[in-house]
């Protein structure tokens, strides 16, 4: 091929800007709430069923109590014993599943799409009619204790634990395990799960969120989901109690101090740093980009320091934690146990030395890595129905991804520091778990407080 009859290279652009899929909305008259995404190329649909039933609405001497109906709505219902029901699902090649939030429970089913009338006609009988048998329940019950115990022996775990002890009130439901404590998993009962269910379990502001590729259904597939979704859901009476929004958890008035958790021996030390930031009704656009740029990537901020240049670590994360008022602000990650008090100092420094702002460079990149992955975030229909389940539980529409990516691509570096200016850098809770006599006097000799040291 002559030079000349070589096509010319194709101009690359700016891509368009991208929206969260629009769904079909609709009401049942019972008041569930159920929304439809047309998802092309999608054949398993996933089905989300957010239910605003959050831990704190346990008894206190038995929390725990929302995560163990979690793990047991699908062993077993009034109609079939739990082998019965697995060996439905099994056939019908269908998979459920579950998440427990501070915002709420959503229960998950996934099926093809050609399978969906079964798929949800099963999903109906575990949500609606579940039996929780005594033997699941004491099973689940075993298996959330055997868990604790690993979550203790974790480092990781373990700093979040002791840090929403050491940053919330210790009567805000936030400063506890979601899961509950060995205390009270064991006095959770098959009786209380039950009585749980049918107070807090409805169709009252409960959202059903179905995503896929509906073609197979017909031209008028929107249309046949609804119907399916009246016939499974549309005589489901309503929970006993109706449902409440989430108090906000009261922090601490001594929550900015310095705590380590004694791990003997240990050759690493874990960080989990904090402090009080926004919620997703703040401008939130601004934070995924913050998080990006000071600790969501390896070029970022904090692992430019204390992984490449000084090989403390390998690597830290930091980002910013919607709650349901206000949020955190928070970095996380090990470190050599002899260089602990140093990464300390250093990452809190970089934290701080940010409320000088960000150069337009910075902002530029993290606006486009923010914006132009958001397609691929968000390409599956799982993804989609996650999301917008998040979304009812909290209270937010799905046009929301949107508006925030909005916000996101009009940033510029003044608006960038407003935003990280309302979170309360400066004011931190620190958490460490290592060797305490190793660590302990170096994070004394920074001068950022009084260290307290916690038996592992």
């Amino acid at each position: 091929m002559s030079q000349s009859t070589i096509p010319p290279r194709p101009q690359v652009g700016e891509p368009a800007a991208w929206a969260f899929p629009t769904p079909s909305e609709h009401v049942l008259d019972n008041g569930l709430r159920l929304q439809v995404f047309h998802t092309p190329g999608q054949y398993v649909a996933s089905v989300r069923l957010a239910v605003p039933a959050f831990p704190a609405l346990e008894p206190l001497e038995q929390e725990g109590l929302l995560a163990i109906l979690s793990r047991t709505f699908d062993e077993g219902t009034q109609n079939h014993t739990a082998e019965e029901f697995a060996e439905l699902l099994e056939h019908g090649g269908i998979a459920l599943g579950s998440s427990t939030s501070e915002f709420g429970m959503v229960l998950d089913l996934d099926v093809a799409v050609a399978r969906l009338e079964r798929g949800m006609e099963l999903f109906a009988e575990c949500v609606r009619r579940p039996a929780f048998p005594e033997d699941e329940i004491e099973r689940a019950r075993r298996r959330r204790l055997a868990d604790i115990e690993q979550e203790t022996a974790d480092p990781r775990s373990r700093a979040a634990r002791e840090f929403a002890r050491t940053f919330y009130d210790p009567d805000a439901r936030a400063s506890r395990p979601s899961a509950g404590t060995p205390q009270s998993v064991r006095a959770i009962t098959a009786e209380s799960v039950r009585a749980f269910h049918t107070d807090h379990v409805g169709p009252l502001g409960a959202t059903l969120v179905v995503a896929g590729d509906l073609s197979p259904l017909g031209p008028d597939a929107t249309t046949v989901v609804r119907d399916l979704v009246e016939r499974f859901f549309g005589d489901w009476a309503a929970q006993r109690i109706a449902p409440t929004a989430p108090q906000a958890p009261v922090r601490r008035d001594d929550a900015a101090r310095i705590v380590v958790v004694d791990r003997p021996g240990s050759v690493q030390s874990e960080l989990y740093v904090g402090c009080l930031g926004p919620d997703r009704r703040h401008g939130w656009g601004a934070y995924p980009v913050l998080s990006f740029l000071l600790g969501g990537s390896p070029q970022a901020r904090v692992d430019a320091v204390l992984r490449e240049d000084k090989g403390y670590t390998y690597g830290m994360r930091t980002s910013f934690v919607p709650r349901a008022h206000d949020g955190l602000l928070l970095a996380s990650g090990s470190v050599r146990a002899d260089a602990t008090a140093e990464s300390v100092q250093l990452l809190l420094t970089i934290l701080e030395d940010a409320r000088a702002g960000f150069e337009a460079d910075e902002v530029r990149d993290g606006v486009a890595f923010v914006s132009m992955t958001a397609p691929g975030r968000y390409a599956t229909a799982d993804a989609i129905a996650d999301e917008a389940a998040g979304l009812a539980l909290e209270g937010l529409p799905p046009t929301w991804v949107t508006e925030m990516l909005t916000q996101t691509r009009e940033l510029e570096p003044q608006a960038l520091l407003r935003a990280y200016e309302r979170a309360q850098v400066g004011v931190w809770t620190v958490v460490v778990v290592g060797d305490a006599a190793q660590v302990a006097p170096q994070l004394t000799a920074l001068g950022r407080g009084e260290v307290e040291v916690r038996d592992r």
